[in-house]
């Protein structure tokens, strides 16, 4: 059995053997602080945030890419395992993706984690390579191509060429990032305090990044952060977008860094193959558009970006022999 784990922040995505996806869930467990066992993961613990009394904690155990409960995430990766799997998994074959820029403690980590299921072999892949391999680029040739995976915690850039990469970066600027900027930006103009899901619903269905209107509103609700009581304004994608600037010209300048890394003759390749934009964060509204206007390079959204990195986790196995950097067994 083999099983590759998109170990996300916002959300962990599984792929197995001959099936594919089986399982798209936030990166979220509910556990009783008085029994110390786990209430709920995934979409239940997800609708219970806010919403629980004070012995339920919600607890998001991933941040910016990387574990920051053991414990916690272990339990979270074990019980969606075995809700997939239908019973406990004997000894899978495990490929989990990582940031490609990670620390030896936050590798220790997710090893630890994957450990925990009991698999015999692991292997970590980084999630650009991860991202090409899904998205069907052939990696395995002397041509350039590369990636902007825009995940919850973190936003990694990188080129691939003959199945190693050249040149990356990762910033920890991504999706959640982007929910604090909205909430942040109407606390300031509006004294209303927007709960975390209400910020990413309005980046989701609302933002416009290329074009934004004035004329396009949405009204918003929230709570007044002086008086207390529920409260409204009127929110214009225009403000939508200034609350965002920020982060997408952090982003882009990383985007540019990459590309003066990256030798000339690759460069080319790139904008003949243009620029591929993968994750939840890719489905930015606008987002690929605004970046071929800055960038001069054609930049399009893979196909189900959310999931391309999952499903390149599992096509990493048949590539193994021949993946160059970025992608280790660990014994």
């Amino acid at each position: 059995m083999d099983i590759g784990i998109d170990l996300g922040t916002a959300n962990i995505i599984i792929a197995m053997q001959k099936k594919g996806v089986v399982l798209n869930e936030p990166s979220v467990i509910a556990f009783d602080k008085r029994t110390e066992r786990v209430v709920a993961v995934g979409q239940e613990a997800y609708r219970m945030e806010g919403r629980v009394p004070k012995h339920i904690a919600v607890v998001h155990p991933l941040q910016d890419g990387v574990i920051s409960d053991d414990v916690l995430t272990q339990a979270l990766i074990r019980e969606l395992i075995e809700s997939v799997a239908g019973h406990p998994i004997i000894k899978p074959r495990i490929v989990i993706c990582v940031p490609s820029l990670i620390t030896e403690v936050e590798r220790r980590a997710v090893l630890d984690a994957a450990s925990s299921t009991g698999s015999r072999k692991i292997h970590l892949i980084q999630e650009p390579l991860a991202a090409l391999l899904g998205a069907d680029r052939a990696i395995d040739k002397a041509k350039g191509h590369m990636v902007v995976d825009i995940g919850g915690g973190t936003t990694d850039v990188a080129v691939v060429s003959l199945n190693g990469i050249v040149a990356a970066r990762s910033i920890k600027i991504a999706g959640n990032h982007l929910d604090q900027s909205i909430i942040r930006y109407v606390q300031n103009r509006y004294h209303i305090q927007l709960g975390k899901n209400t910020a990413e619903s309005l980046k989701i269905d609302f933002c416009n990044v290329y074009n934004p209107s004035d004329d396009v509103q949405q009204t918003v609700k929230g709570k007044h952060m002086v008086k207390g009581l529920p409260a409204e304004c009127i929110l214009s994608q225009t403000e939508l977008f200034e609350s965002l600037e920020d982060d997408l010209d952090a982003m882009t300048e990383t985007v540019r860094l990459v590309l003066e890394e990256t030798p000339p003759d690759l460069v080319g390749d790139i904008y003949t193959n243009g620029i591929l934009l993968t994750g939840g964060g890719a489905q930015l509204g606008g987002l690929a558009a605004y970046w071929t206007r800055l960038l001069g390079v054609n930049c399009h959204v893979a196909k189900d970006p959310m999931t391309c990195v999952a499903r390149g986790t599992l096509k990493a196995f048949r590539h193994r022999d021949v993946l160059r950097d970025g992608f280790e067994r660990i014994d």
